[in-house]
């Protein structure tokens, strides 16, 4: 084992064992250097890692801030892993949208109507009525309702699974929008999706919602050319 994976591998111990948690602060470099007989380097590589997985976040000098702090953020490195291995067309977009489908029909299936997330979602939805908002701002809109609707679900997995998957489904979609005969045809069309699924959730009727999602989202992929993931 490389000596920077001894250090993650005794993190991940101290997370497991409830020695650590979030908001909790990992000792000095020098002093987890020398308990785990590894070099300062090793450390800061394994910091470094843990950074970009969103386990910690490190501060520098003095104060409040300083010091290397457990946070929770598990959508940073799933989100930055999958628009890279979209990127380099390793992840089809149809095999994302397929997963998107999964996910959000299982969330809403399961969303409770007394969730206050769907206040949210009914908020969103009042914000993409507005006249004139353009592509770019309607489908950013889009995407935080299917992620209020997710988390209604109240599942962690799931809805650290949508965030991740967030600027991945906002990316591909904006450039899917070219594609569509009439934009302002199809907004009309998403936004009174839109409102069926949350209305479906708040009365109860899971079944409902779920064959409503994936055919709102299947729809779009199909008029905007891809045909069905």
């Amino acid at each position: 084992m490389r000596t920077h994976q001894l250090v993650l591998s005794w993190i991940e111990a101290e997370l497991s064992e409830g020695r650590l948690a979030v908001g909790g602060r990992l000792p000095a470099e020098r002093t987890l250097a020398e308990q785990l007989k590894v070099s300062r380097t090793s450390v800061r590589e394994a910091i470094r890692i843990l950074e970009a997985m969103g386990v910690v976040r490190a501060g520098v000098g003095s104060g409040p801030d300083a010091g290397t702090v457990v946070i929770s953020d598990p959508t940073a490195a799933l989100g930055s892993a999958l628009r890279l291995h979209v990127a380099t067309q390793h992840l089809p977009v149809a095999d994302i949208v397929e997963t998107r489908m999964l996910l959000e029909s299982w969330a809403a299936s399961r969303a409770s109507p007394e969730a206050p997330e769907l206040e949210e979602a009914g908020k969103l939805l009042d914000e993409m009525a507005v006249e004139g908002l353009d592509v770019d701002e309607f489908l950013a809109l889009d995407v935080r309702f299917h992620l209020a609707l997710a988390d209604a679900a109240g599942n962690a997995v799931v809805s650290a699974m949508m965030g991740s998957l967030r600027e991945s489904i906002q990316r591909y979609a904006a450039q899917l929008t070219s594609s569509l005969p009439d934009w302002e045809a199809t907004a009309t069309r998403l936004k009174a999706e839109h409102c069926g699924i949350l209305a479906a959730i708040r009365n109860g009727d899971g079944d409902r919602a779920a064959r409503l999602v994936a055919a709102h989202i299947e729809g779009y992929y199909r008029e905007a050319g891809m045909g069905r993931p």
